[in-house]
């Protein structure tokens, strides 16, 4: 098959297309011929050599966690899907973004999402519904988002909204638009925060969801007045000093099912940024870690 791959740990300098050995399912798993994968901070983190401590990997990888295509083979054990399904899902940490990969979680795709948001959906859909499920019911409440136009961000807009509550959103001025389609209130982030949501929420905010890690995670402890009505996906440094949630993101079938029945009531479309073939993965990572993407970025296959 081909794939693209690093032989070592860098920058996105370092991936390749070339030809790699097909992977096969073990139990519990399918194999999908890919469609489209989804780019994620941890891929280039991981490629990098940044996170190496905690998740290493054998080189040469394959980078990718997420993707959206057509089972071609089932492992064994595996019940409810077969040959010729279209699903997107979850691998492990690696192997993703080639034209055959392995998913250990999955879940249909709703008819209603393209090859390239269905790709978009995986990783960021458990991410948030991760992160919001400490907060409890949300519904009569207010949730800030704290990064709320990115991948993660808007999937849990668009989660915390079909489930009754009300959101306020951060993101730079040019996503406000974005945010309102959402169904969220928009608001700038950084400094003088709690006065601007002062005027937009007069009643107090109840709950906070952190997936910038930015560093205003103290901010919004002070903001919702508890750490335990604060969740974060992403500030691992700060969230056990200050008491708050920490939320990993899973490979929970159960997660990704939920996203795609909210997929198909319409309440959960996933937005993408940018669309790469796959000869241009490294153009794909390197734009991801230059951040301020409003959606996910996907690659192709």
């Amino acid at each position: 098959m081909r794939a693209v791959r690093y032989h070592e740990y860098g920058d996105a300098e370092t991936l390749v297309v070339e030809e790699a050995p097909d992977p096969h399912p073990g139990p519990g798993e399918v194999r999908i011929r890919v469609a489209a994968a989804g780019v994620n901070p941890v891929d280039w983190k991981v490629r990098s050599g940044a996170v190496r401590d905690v998740l290493p990997v054998d080189l040469p990888a394959i980078p990718g966690r997420d993707a959206a295509g057509v089972v071609d083979e089932v492992g064994a054990g595996v019940q409810g899907v077969a040959v010729g399904d279209r699903v997107f899902g979850l691998g492990g940490v690696t192997g993703a973004t080639a034209e055959l990969a392995v998913l250990s979680a999955w879940a249909p795709v709703p008819a209603e999402w393209t090859d390239e948001q269905a790709a978009g959906a995986g990783l960021a859909s458990v991410t948030a519904l991760g992160g919001l499920k400490p907060l409890g019911a949300l519904r009569g409440r207010t949730l800030l988002v704290e990064g709320a136009a990115g991948g993660v961000g808007s999937a849990a807009v668009a989660f915390a909204v079909a489930r009754g509550a009300t959101v306020i959103g951060t993101a730079g001025e040019r996503n406000h638009a974005f945010l309102t389609s959402l169904g969220a209130v928009p608001t700038t982030y950084g400094p003088g925060l709690a006065d601007r949501l002062a005027d937009l929420a007069p009643h107090g905010v109840d709950l906070a969801l952190d997936t910038a890690a930015s560093g205003s995670l103290p901010d919004l402890v002070a903001i919702v007045g508890d750490p335990a009505r604060v969740s974060t996906v992403a500030d691992h440094a700060n969230a056990e000093r200050l008491g708050v949630h920490l939320a990993n993101a899973e490979n929970d079938p159960a997660l990704l099912t939920e996203a795609a029945e909210l997929g198909t009531r319409g309440h959960y479309t996933p937005h993408i940024a940018r669309t790469y073939p796959l000869e241009q993965t490294a153009q794909a990572h390197a734009d991801s870690e230059q951040g301020h993407t409003r959606g996910k970025i996907v690659v192709r296959v």
